[in-house]
């Protein structure tokens, strides 16, 4: 267990904080963040402090290598008015995963859920008393050693930050626009593309560009062959069939495991239909569109949860429409039961919500 010192702002919030419309997804921040720091091949110096300015040397490993990681999951407010984290534990696995990817000092998943839920409680009033409303929760890592040679650092800063957040839909459930390219690509096998690390999003940024040019939220990648389809920006990729079938491309070394997608599979029985990961190769699934196989296509992630896709459009231009166009049921079945557990609307599997204890 972590020794966590403490020093807060002398002036909290005590009062319930109400926002208005502007709201947004992950522009504000709360009062206080976590730290902790690693050297001599330990963790130590857990602590609160107000939110501010981290301190890092111009020659800091993360800076210049690139060798950082994190996390985005949710907490939410149900009507007992108590805060539960979603999946922590999911999330804190992954964040293991991705520090020995990029050579990084592991935490225990024990501890993690302590810095996290610590961090929680202590700005629990700066939750929005507003409908859809969540604490976007991001933990990271980067290395900090002073050090302008190739290696991992060996010194460390884990930090937790929390963003009052409101819905990520604030026009509503719409379908999005997708860019299918076979200019750019997001990873390549035997990479780091499994991992959550700033390196990866940054790849997708010249691509986001390109899609936006063509009206496109994001890009659907394929692999460096172009021939299978692997994820959808920040998000993995779903696509539902005639048969009722919700299919997700394998997760492989080229392929963030997702969340939300993993939740899916194992709320298979509650959504009435199977859903299977397979290899998707490109070529059969536009088919599958123009023939009406595939009825409903979208994104799977923490921050959207479910996006659903109408159209996908070409380097050239030519756009692919899915079904109607329009948001299809099993893809308003899954958002619906998905984030009814979250609040605690519908019943949640054992051990996906985790209630935020009050101990300040």
């Amino acid at each position: 267990m972590l020794e966590i010192k403490y020093e807060l702002k002398p002036q909290r919030k005590k009062e319930q904080f109400v926002s208005d419309k502007s709201l947004g997804f992950g522009l504000l921040r709360t009062d206080h963040m976590f730290l902790m720091d690693y050297s001599d091949g330990k963790w130590h110096s857990a602590r609160i402090i107000p939110y501010q300015e981290l301190n890092l040397f111009p020659g800091a490993v993360s800076l210049h290598y690139g060798q950082n990681i994190f996390e985005g999951l949710k907490a939410f407010k149900h009507k007992d008015r108590e805060i539960y984290t979603f999946r922590i534990d999911k999330h804190a696995e992954r964040f293991n995963n991705s520090a020995e990817a990029l050579c990084m000092p592991k935490i225990s998943i024990e501890d993690q859920i302590q810095a996290i839920h610590s961090l929680v409680d202590i700005d629990r009033n700066l939750f929005p008393e507003v409908k859809d409303a969540s604490f976007y929760i991001r933990p990271f890592m980067f290395g900090t050693q002073d050090c302008l040679g190739v290696k991992p650092s060996n010194t460390y800063t884990y930090c937790v930050i929390i963003s009052p957040s409101g819905s990520y839909y604030p026009q509503g459930f719409h379908p999005i626009k997708l860019l299918i390219t076979k200019q750019f690509h997001r990873a390549a096998p035997g990479g780091i593309g499994n991992a959550k690390t700033g390196g990866n999003y940054a790849a997708s940024l010249r691509a986001a560009v390109k899609a936006a040019s063509f009206g496109a939220k994001q890009v659907l990648y394929t692999d460096v062959n172009n021939k299978t389809i692997e994820e959808a920006g920040a998000m993995n990729h779903f696509h539902v069939t005639k048969d009722r079938e919700i299919i997700i491309p394998k997760f492989t070394d080229t392929i963030l495991k997702s969340v939300t997608s993993t939740s899916i599979i194992e709320l298979a029985s509650r959504l009435g239909c199977k859903v299977k990961q397979e290899t998707i190769y490109l070529d059969e699934f536009i088919k599958g569109i123009n023939n009406g196989f595939v009825t409903e296509a979208g994104g799977l992630g923490t921050a959207a949860v479910v996006s659903p896709v109408g159209t996908y459009v070409f380097d050239d231009g030519k756009e692919l429409i899915v079904g109607n166009g329009e948001a299809g049921p099993i893809t308003r079945k899954m958002y619906n039961l998905f984030t009814a557990i979250q609040i605690g609307e519908e019943k949640a599997p054992e051990g996906w919500l985790k209630k935020v204890q009050r101990k300040l």
